[in-house]
């Protein structure tokens, strides 16, 4: 009779190689393992001989000369491969090469990866199939540019490693972790309509408006700029006297220059007028500062720009996918009727087509191009009835 109490258990049987050229054999121990110099090498469990042929092939090099590898006494997780990541792109911060904007997406996309693949899953052991997972999740709440730049960010983490050493091949992400294609990204557009305003939108918004989100406003649309631009915007860029705006761009470090209008002019002295005083002395600088004496240049997820600007737009009833951002669009759009695309471009800070060869001899453009670039869209937008757009003086957010 059998004692049922009996702790012993037949061993489990051992799997076959997954097919005959399969170079690791599967050990007692429930492990794939290979006999190298002498001794045995465990390279992973049986019922995932993918990962194990995996570690074996990125360690076989070391092993066979008789190196240890680097991973075989602490693997590469993915919370390791993050904190290595962001040490690097917050040293080019520190230095100005990275963008505060660009650094805290890459803090936002290491988070993800460390919930969703878990803090301390091996990188060599992810497989095509945990992309797609991510993919499908991504996907489910975003819309595809969203989607497309995240993905985007995700294998410039997984490329870092196999640049940096850290993993001994490129990361393997499968036919499921494709970007939206580009017929998609068109469709998404069109869908949500065209990112930009039409004159009418503009005036109502100048109207309603309060400082400093007026002139923010006309600086949008007189000089193209956008959240960054306005949020770092120092008031050594302004010659109100003589009428231009002189600052680089901060996300590309290329030069512009703008002519500004009467109106956008009007509405700076308006506003710093009534410039609440900076709390930070690293603010004392900046043209806009916020009513609690704080800093407009925030993460783009909390753009007090972009709230504001939301709030205005919701309570003027101006529907659309739009946003603040969508000024510099509108900007593109119609600088681009007056037929000088160097001059557009300098304003809006563009950089030249690689391949450009004329850019590469332009020295300057004169200030009468610029001008005629900004005087060909205050025409658009003053083409109709003017309104009357001074309204309130008092700081806003």
């Amino acid at each position: 009779m059998t004692n049922v109490n009996s702790s012993s258990q037949p061993a489990p049987s051992k799997p076959p190689k997954p097919y005959p050229e399969f170079p690791l054999f599967p050990h007692a121990s429930g492990r794939w393992a290979k006999k190298i110099r002498g001794r045995f090498v465990y390279f992973g469990k049986w019922d995932d001989h993918e990962a194990a042929l995996q570690r074996y092939l990125d360690q076989k090099d070391a092993l066979h000369a008789g190196v240890t590898p680097a991973d075989t006494t602490e693997r590469l997780t993915v919370f390791f491969l993050c904190g290595r990541f962001l040490t690097t792109k917050k040293n080019l911060l520190e230095t100005g090469e990275l963008s505060a904007r660009s650094f805290d997406d890459y803090t936002a996309t290491c988070k993800r990866l460390i919930k969703s693949f878990g803090k301390l899953r091996a990188v060599a052991d992810l497989r095509p199939g945990d992309f797609e997972k991510l993919r499908a999740k991504m996907a489910s709440g975003w819309g595809p540019v969203r989607l497309g730049n995240e993905m985007n960010r995700v294998r410039i983490v997984f490329n870092y490693a196999f640049k940096s050493g850290l993993i001994a091949r490129p990361m393997l992400f499968g036919e499921g972790f494709r970007r939206p294609s580009k017929k998609t990204l068109r469709t998404h557009r069109q869908a949500q309509g065209p990112k930009m305003f039409t004159p009418d939108e503009v005036k109502r918004m100048l109207v309603e408006a309060g400082q400093p989100l007026r002139t923010m406003i006309l600086l949008g649309l007189n000089a193209g700029y956008g959240n960054s631009d306005l949020g770092t915007l120092p008031l050594t860029a302004l010659d109100l006297k003589s009428g231009w705006l002189s600052y680089s761009r901060p996300k590309t470090g290329i030069s512009r220059r703008c002519p500004l209008w009467p109106e956008t002019i009007r509405a700076l002295k308006d506003w710093i007028a009534v410039r609440p005083t900076p709390k930070n002395p690293e603010h004392a600088g900046l043209l806009f500062v916020t009513a609690a004496g704080g800093s407009w240049a925030k993460a783009t997820r909390d753009n007090p720009i972009t709230k504001e600007t939301r709030k205005l737009l919701d309570k003027l009833g101006i529907n659309g996918h739009r946003n603040f951002y969508c000024l510099r669009h509108t900007f593109r759009t119609i600088a681009d009727a007056g037929k000088d695309q160097p001059a557009a471009d300098y304003i809006m800070g563009h950089a030249p087509e690689s391949d450009d060869m004329a850019s590469v001899y332009r020295e300057l453009i004169e200030d009468d191009r610029l001008r005629a670039v900004t005087d060909h869209v205050r025409a658009w937008l003053w083409s109709a009835k003017k309104s009357r757009i001074r309204g309130s003086g008092k700081a806003g957010a």
